[in-house]
Formats: C-alpha cells, structure tokens, sequence
C-alpha cells in the first residue's frame, strides 16, 4: 500500500567530516514489513554535531573504527506521516497510510545476546538511524523503517516539531530512570540542553526534594525552571560544589546526572556527590575522560551507572509531550527548511542562541 510519492528525493549525504551535502537520492521503497514515511521534522542532535565534526567515536582513529559509514543520510530525531506500507506492516505496527509515525532509533538485529535477553538497545550489531548504511536517517523528504525497527503511531494532536523530540526526550527519561531518584533526593542534573531539559522534566514527575539544573547559560537555567527545576545554577559565575554542598549540609546531591558532554562536568559530578551516590553518565564525548577513580570506590563507594538511548520510553515521551508536561515551544528555537542545514548544524555547534534545531523537508 502506499501514497503517490515522487521517484527522487533531496536528502543531506554525510560524506566526510564538515563534508555534508544536499543531493538527489531515489525514494526507498517499502519491502515485506516496512513502512516509509513521508519526513515531517527531524532533529539536530548534539551526536549530529559531533559526527560532523569528525569525533573519533564516529569517524576511529588509531586504535579503532569509527561507527559512522558514510556516505550517509543523517538524522535519529523525527517525525513522519506514512506514505507506503510494506506487506504485514500494517497488521505489525497498527499503521496506516497517512498515519503519523516515528521509529525507535536503534533497529536490533533480534539475534545477538543482548537482543536475545530482550535488551535489545544494546544490540551487538547497533544499526541507528543516520549513521548505519542498514538504517539510512531522516535528513530527506522520505525514510525507510525496515523490518525489525519499533515503531509507534503519534497522536494528531502532536505539532510536528514537537514530535521530532518524542527521541531525545526518550533517552532523557531512561537516565532518570537509571538514576533511581527517590522522595528525599537531592538530584542535579549537568547541562540544560534539549536532553538535559528533557531530564528535568521527567524527574520533576519523580518529586525530589530539590531539584538542581547546571548550565553555563543563564536563559537556558531559566528554561530550567520552567521543566521543573527548583535551582538553576551557573557555574562560570559561582562555584557549583560549593554551592550543592552548603544546601546539603555538606554530604553533596543524592543523584548526579552528567549531559554536558564536557570533561570537567565529570569531575564536578564526582565533586559534589555524597558517599554511596548514584552517578548517571549520558553523554557521548569529544574525547577521553580522565579522573581519579579512587573517589568511586576508596573515597565515596558510588553507583555509577551509564544510559544508552530510550528504551521502552517512546510511549512514555509521546505521552508527556501530549500533555504538555514539557515546554517544547521554548525548547524546540529553531525550525529550517532542509536546504538549510547547514545553518542548522551552525547553530547548535555556536549554542548561544539555539537550544533544539529542526528541519523541516
């Protein structure tokens, strides 16, 4: 089943780092549960950032193979109305032509270990949209979801831009979630960008007793504010251990959740959290982090836990955005026509005055 769709395509190919371009690329046509939609709004992710900005993990360097393989369409944040069904996708995901969709953004193999003991975020083979030749990404007018991807329909009542973040706000609540926040918590979160904003809010639904947002940007701590936090603290201006130590009576924050992407907000994190806390790190970084470890175990006994993507979270996103639970209309600051990415990728690499970029083919 499917729409009318055109046989070419405009589409950003990822071809080398800082070598992106707008090309003509054939529509992908649906195989036997597949579905294709017709792209609405998709998200630039600080991960897009770094990838284009040649970061090893992507692109390897001496002592490992970069995960990117190009060329590639980019683009892990969206939203799409469907435009062609392949056979049994629509009895498979419950969709039909001119529904509203969005896919998971990893698509496991159903084979490895991991995705055999149904943790399937951490598939061995980790095919995500936009950085995979298996999963091309949703920087084009259409996408392909192939036949093992987790897709879900989105409400009408969801505008587009705002659906474009159904993806980062998934990863935010599976860090909440791995930071086990309980009534009495004090928890911090570093960095009030699109995830970090995303987790804000989704702890706010767990009621800490105070909740701490740490950002260099003062209108972005106030943003902050509007998510749920009840502090928003600069450290550029005050010292930021201090500041979480003299409101803890000197034991330092219950939970510390790092989405900064930044070196220095790992050691801040160690700095100010108390003996037998629980350290969440999200972030993908630029380069190695280095710090004493002796502070983990000797020092303060931590739980350190990482989190990778959202599982088992869209349904939970699609449902916070629904009711409002997030302000996405000051959050989501720029939209732009495709042609325009690269002012798009600009934008959130100066990050003074963009908080979520998207694109709208």
């Amino acid at each position: 089943m499917s729409s009318e769709m055109p046989r070419t395509m405009s589409a950003v190919i990822c071809h080398a780092p800082e070598d992106y371009r707008l090309e003509e690329q054939a529509v992908p046509k649906p195989g036997a549960e597949e579905v294709v939609i017709r792209v609405d709004s998709v998200g630039i992710c600080a991960s897009d950032l770094k990838c284009y900005l040649g970061a090893p993990m992507f692109w390897g360097d001496n002592t490992r193979e970069g995960y990117c393989q190009a060329p590639i369409i980019p683009g892990h944040e969206f939203v799409g109305t469907v435009a062609a069904l392949g056979d049994g996708a629509a009895a498979k995901y419950g969709l039909e032509i001119g529904d509203r969709a969005v896919s998971e953004q990893i698509v496991p193999c159903g084979d490895c270990r991991y995705c055999q003991c149904g943790q399937y975020w951490m598939c061995d083979v980790h095919d995500i949209y936009g950085f995979r030749q298996a999963t091309f990404g949703a920087m084009a007018e259409y996408m392909r979801f192939p036949a093992k991807a987790l897709n879900y329909k989105v409400p009408e009542s969801i505008p587009s831009h705002h659906a474009a973040f159904i993806e980062p706000l998934a990863c935010s609540i599976h860090a909440v979630q791995r930071g086990k926040i309980e009534l009495q918590d004090v928890v911090v979160i570093a960095g009030a960008g699109p995830l970090g904003l995303g987790m804000i809010a989704t702890a706010r639904m767990k009621n800490p007793a105070l909740l701490i947002s740490l950002d260099l940007n003062d209108q972005r701590l106030e943003i902050a504010k509007a998510c749920g936090a009840d502090l928003g603290i600069n450290p550029s201006t005050v010292d930021a251990v201090d500041e979480v130590l003299a409101l803890t009576e000197g034991y330092g924050c219950d939970v510390y959740i790092e989405a900064t992407g930044h070196p220095n907000a790992v050691l801040q994190g160690l700095q100010m959290i108390r003996k037998l806390g629980t350290f969440v790190e999200f972030s993908v970084m630029r380069e190695p982090v280095t710090v004493d470890w002796t502070i983990i175990g000797d020092t303060k006994e931590l739980n350190i836990h990482g989190s990778h993507l959202g599982p088992h979270c869209y349904p939970i996103a699609i449902r916070m955005i629904e009711q409002g639970l997030i302000p996405l209309d000051d959050i989501v600051t720029h939209r732009l026509p495709l042609a325009a990415f690269q002012k798009g990728i600009d934008l959130v690499a100066d990050g003074q005055s963009s908080i979520k970029v998207t694109l709208e083919p």
